[in-house]
């Protein structure tokens, strides 16, 4: 049995070392106290209890689960899109693009969730959804932030949460935050770019209008740059999160219609006609429509 190694500074790369040599190179399987590291760090035991499924169908812990799952991506996408801001805000191209790229993996996690979820037979499903009563993932607080980080404004979709006064500040500083899109139109007028000084003064938590100006002045930014330019790679790690964020809706869409068919959601919606409606919105429009002008 391996012994607990003396203190010597496990927290780095010396500390490991002398742990890998006390324990000839196996993993540590005593500690002390009454949990492990791991469980500690990762709070395993409070993430592993929070699991409530409200019906006998087995199928619903799947449901749950990834509900929660999907959740936790989006308070990770949203702090990496908050922190590309930031980042564009300095002018710090190099840095917002990596950021960029790491989260479009995350954004490709959220879409194969749905991969798992269109396991569910419509009898599964049909078997706990009343257990949902008016529950439904439009009302999630942290996908709405994310849709305001990156710039689609629609206000009265915060309503649902002004009654939950944490939540409802956070929805609300999102809304009127600048977006991600903002962010990259004013550092595009720092570098010189044709943007309309109205678009970078106007109210942030009203809806964006697509401008023919923006649209130029992205094109011009595709004809003048190449592979290596810092504004051109920019511009295509923004359309790496469009293009997952539509890949998102698309098959949510297409879940959605596998499993319940043309139901009404639970949240009031049409359902599949809603999602239908809400696939067509494109996030940072210019940089879909300057592609046209190339």
């Amino acid at each position: 049995m391996t012994s607990t190694p003396p203190d010597l500074g496990l927290g780095s790369d010396a500390g490991r070392a002398a742990t890998s040599q006390v324990t000839g190179g196996a993993p540590l399987l005593d500690f002390d106290g009454r949990s492990t590291p791991y469980i500690d760090y990762q709070s395993i035991t409070v993430l592993l209890g929070l699991q409530h499924p409200r019906s006998t169908e087995p199928a619903e812990l799947t449901f749950y689960i990834l509900g929660q799952v999907k959740e936790l991506l989006f308070k990770l996408i949203y702090q990496e899109m908050v922190r590309v801001r930031g980042l564009l805000d300095d002018d710090d191209i190099p840095q917002a693009v990596w950021a960029l790229r790491r989260s479009r993996r995350v954004v490709d996690l959220l879409v194969s969730s749905w991969d798992v979820l269109g396991t569910l037979s419509p009898n599964e499903f049909n078997a706990f959804r009343d257990h949902l009563g008016q529950a439904s993932g439009f009302q999630s607080y942290m996908y709405r932030m994310v849709e305001y980080v990156l710039g689609n404004k629609v206000p009265e979709l915060a309503r649902p949460h002004r009654k939950v006064p944490q939540v409802n500040e956070a929805v609300q500083q999102a809304l009127h935050s600048p977006s991600l899109y903002d962010a990259a139109l004013a550092l595009l007028s720092r570098r010189g770019a044709g943007i309309p000084p109205e678009l970078l003064r106007r109210d942030f938590s009203r809806p964006y209008r697509p401008d023919q100006r923006v649209e130029r002045a992205w094109a011009e930014v595709y004809r003048d740059s190449g592979p290596t330019d810092h504004l051109f790679l920019l511009a295509e790690a923004l359309m790496d999160i469009a293009e997952g964020m539509c890949r998102w809706r698309s098959v949510h869409l297409l879940t959605v219609e596998r499993v319940i068919g043309f139901k009404p959601g639970t949240g009031g919606t049409q359902g599949v006609a809603w999602l239908r409606r809400i696939s067509e919105h494109r996030f940072f429009p210019e940089l879909w429509t300057a592609r046209g002008l190339l």
